[in-house]
């Protein structure tokens, strides 16, 4: 359960009044003031988000210019906006930067919708020479500009869209160039060291693929540029995290990717139980390992997908055939019952069960990881009265609720 999100303001008026006092007017320095002062209180009192952080900076800078009279004032404005600008760039890419590649400022800024040339002008302000007053200048006011459009507004009616940014690259293409190098390796071990470089990029590619994922999150979630903090309490999962793992799982047992798409491949000769082939399991565990211990929860999200499915109302096929001849179907699309492929799923089920600690160092962190896959089986599947007992389920591919329980 996550905690309430802690904001400055009382109620959203709030923000709107300060909102009106900075934007109204471009050239109403006293309305500036007072939200200058609004915001120093504010952060006297709670911790401000990184985008009213930006603003009290830039507008405090933009108000010390305005009464500046002085030339001799120029290096200390140049270096006041130039800070408020590397912070607020520093402050949006930061924290995106945690995966185990890190990724480039001008790729995170990018998605992010920020203007290019900030990055540039950070740069230059932190390695070169300070930029001129006058393209600080319009850099802040830039930054205003950007502010309001990805914070304020979004902020205060959330129905309105922050700014459009790069959209997130499907993942598939990612987990199919894997799997085919994969089963080159698996079919000729001569080719382990010539594609093991390969193999290495492209799990790379993947890692990066998650951490791009968690700067979409924001604005699939309905948020703006991914303001608030992610992880309000430290025993909280990243909700960034949490969205991006839910859409690799989703990938992730899709029919070509865990599951194959031959039927002939799902099951083992003679398989009455719960049990991976072998080419799959090749295939698939130095990903799912990798992955795992870079992201210890993963199994918990790869259980959530099987278990959402594997609940999901099974398709009819023979049943109310009378009714179906008499009705004609308007759709080509609709589902058909697939036993192979959900024994295939409940069986990586089972063997993320099995090895999900793996992912983790510590032993009671690894054991509650398991625990809480296995209540979300349960709590999700459910015993089912009618067949639970029934000593034949398992010999043939046999219902999700009955699945669970071998598995337990």
């Amino acid at each position: 359960m996550r905690l309430p999100r802690r904001v400055p303001w009382q109620d959203l008026s709030e923000l709107e009044q300060v909102c009106s006092w900075i934007y109204t007017d471009e050239n109403d320095l006293q309305a500036k003031r007072l939200a200058v002062n609004r915001l120093a209180a504010w952060k006297a009192a709670v911790p401000l988000p990184h985008a009213l952080e930006s603003t009290h900076a830039v507008l405090s800078v933009i108000l010390q210019d305005g009464t500046s009279a002085t030339s001799s004032s120029s290096l200390s404005l140049r270096m006041s906006y130039a800070s408020a600008i590397i912070r607020l760039v520093n402050g949006l890419v930061d924290p995106l930067q945690l995966g185990a590649y890190a990724r480039s400022i001008n790729s995170i800024a990018q998605q992010l919708g920020l203007p290019a040339w900030f990055v540039e002008l950070r740069h230059a302000a932190t390695h070169e020479d300070l930029p001129s007053l006058e393209v600080l200048r319009d850099a802040a006011r830039e930054a205003m500009g950007w502010l309001l459009h990805n914070y304020f507004l979004p902020t205060l009616n959330p129905s309105t869209p922050a700014a459009p940014a790069q959209p997130l690259r499907p993942l598939a293409p990612l987990l199919k160039q894997y799997k085919t190098l994969m089963k080159a390796t698996t079919r000729d071990a001569t080719l382990r060291v010539t594609y093991r470089a390969e193999i290495t990029k492209n799990m790379r590619e993947i890692e990066r693929w998650i951490a791009e994922a968690k700067v979409a999150s924001a604005s699939a979630m309905g948020g703006g540029a991914g303001w608030d903090d992610a992880q309000e309490d430290g025993d909280e999962e990243d909700v960034r995290e949490k969205w991006a793992l839910d859409q690799l799982a989703e990938v992730l047992i899709q029919r070509g990717m865990l599951v194959p798409l031959s039927k002939k491949k799902r099951v083992s000769p003679g398989q009455t139980g719960l049990a991976l082939p072998r080419s799959a399991l090749l295939i698939w565990t130095p990903l799912l390992t990798h992955l795992q211990s870079l992201h210890p929860n993963l199994p918990l999200h790869l259980v959530a997908a099987i278990t959402a499915h594997l609940s999901r109302p099974a398709p009819t096929s023979d049943g109310g055939a009378a009714f179906q001849s008499e009705t004609v179907s308007l759709t080509e699309d609709a589902p058909k019952a697939d036993p192979s492929y959900d024994l295939c799923l409940a069986s990586w089920a089972k063997w993320l069960v099995d090895n999900c600690a793996g992912g983790s160092e510590d032993a009671d962190e690894a054991e509650d990881i398991r625990e809480s896959a296995i209540v979300r089986i349960v709590s999700t599947l459910g015993p089912d009265p009618l067949t639970a007992g029934s000593s034949k389920a398992c010999v043939h591919y046999a219902s999700p609720r009955i699945l669970v329980w071998q598995l337990l």
